[in-house]
């Protein structure tokens, strides 16, 4: 986990002062892509920006000097801010001070201490990493009062949503997947403007659909989507959301869209109990329960320890095939229509 702090600037001895540079955000659907970007290169090129247009900002962490980041995440940021601004530390296990010191000091000292700092990392499954390293603790750090979790999928996410988190005068945990780092996805002259930014909190509309909805987020973005597209073959019109804000979650658009489609399966490479998929399942229960007319489905990861075995692997974290008849069942499809006949 790696650490992107702006600095305060105390007023003359008083109170600390966080000088907040403003959020700029277009909620549009970018189309007109002008070329492909790496979301690797999305993020490197949104820390670059940031700490060009704001002193304040350092970046602190394991490897993110010398050698550039372990995925090349801080390439040349070293060499152009220097060593007081691109700090190499020693490694750390940092959960604590995220959740018990980070999450608590704006309240616990009545607002007068905001922490401006983005703790930001790989997370979720990677490939052949073993236990210790293939978790997706979303839903942990989302538990929490006082923390924002951001998981970007797209280069556009990546860019706009950590622009976001850098801004933020609250603490922000912002969860990448290492498997993502090398994808590349189409961006717009927007998105690669330096003022474009994403608003915290608001999900995003992947793919319209009438039939389905399925919320995801970071890599299974794409597997959902693969799934929509299987799933139009067979005359399901599913609607893809990713949600890219786990706290806060964007309440209202996923409930907007169960209300229109009246079905909902939830993705998440998270374990089933007290996951992303479980809050979301709470929400659309209490506000749009009249709405459904099907059961709700959650696909998860399994309630193991990941296995290192690659076939077993596999069979841990979700695949498309898996939210393919997840949503046939959602649609009651699930059984051929000619041996229903």
């Amino acid at each position: 986990m790696w650490g992107i702090i702006r600095q305060k600037v105390a007023a003359g001895g008083g109170s600390p002062v966080a000088r907040i540079r403003p959020v700029v955000s277009n909620l549009r659907n970018y189309s007109s892509a002008v070329k492909q970007m790496m979301v690797r290169e999305a993020l490197n090129s949104a820390l670059d920006e940031e700490m060009s247009a704001d002193p304040k900002v350092f970046l602190m962490g394991e490897e993110v000097g010398e050698y550039q980041g372990a995925y090349k995440i801080s390439k040349g940021l070293l060499e152009k801010y220097g060593p007081e601004r691109v700090l190499d530390t020693p490694i750390t296990e940092a959960i604590d001070h995220i959740i018990n010191s980070a999450a608590k000091s704006n309240y616990m000292s009545s607002g007068q201490i905001s922490v401006p700092i983005v703790f930001r990392g790989p997370n979720g499954a990677a490939a052949g990493v073993g236990a210790q390293h293939s978790h997706c603790y979303a839903a942990w750090y989302a538990s929490v009062p006082g923390l924002k979790v951001l998981s970007p999928y797209s280069s556009e996410d990546a860019r706009g949503l950590l622009k976001a988190a850098i801004r933020d005068p609250d603490p922000v945990v912002f969860l990448e997947n290492e498997l993502l780092y090398g994808e590349s996805f189409p961006v717009s002259a927007e998105v690669l403007d330096s003022s474009f930014c994403l608003p915290i909190g608001k999900a995003k509309i992947e793919r319209e659909g009438k039939d389905v909805t399925i919320t995801a987020f970071s890599k299974i973005v794409g597997l959902s989507l693969k799934a929509a597209e299987i799933l139009a073959k067979e005359g399901i019109s599913a609607e893809v959301i990713n949600l890219r804000s786990i706290r806060p979650l964007d309440r209202s658009t996923i409930n907007a869209s169960v209300r229109k489609t009246n079905r909902l399966v939830t993705v998440e490479e998270g374990f089933p109990q007290h996951g992303v998929g479980a809050e979301i399942c709470a929400s659309v229960i209490e506000e749009s329960f009249s709405y459904l007319d099907a059961p709700v489905e959650r696909i998860a990861g399994a309630d193991v320890p990941m296995p290192y075995a690659a076939n077993l692997e596999r069979m841990a974290v979700p695949q498309v095939e898996d939210i393919v008849r997840a949503a046939k069942r959602a649609c009651y499809r699930s059984v051929p229509m000619a041996a229903a006949a």
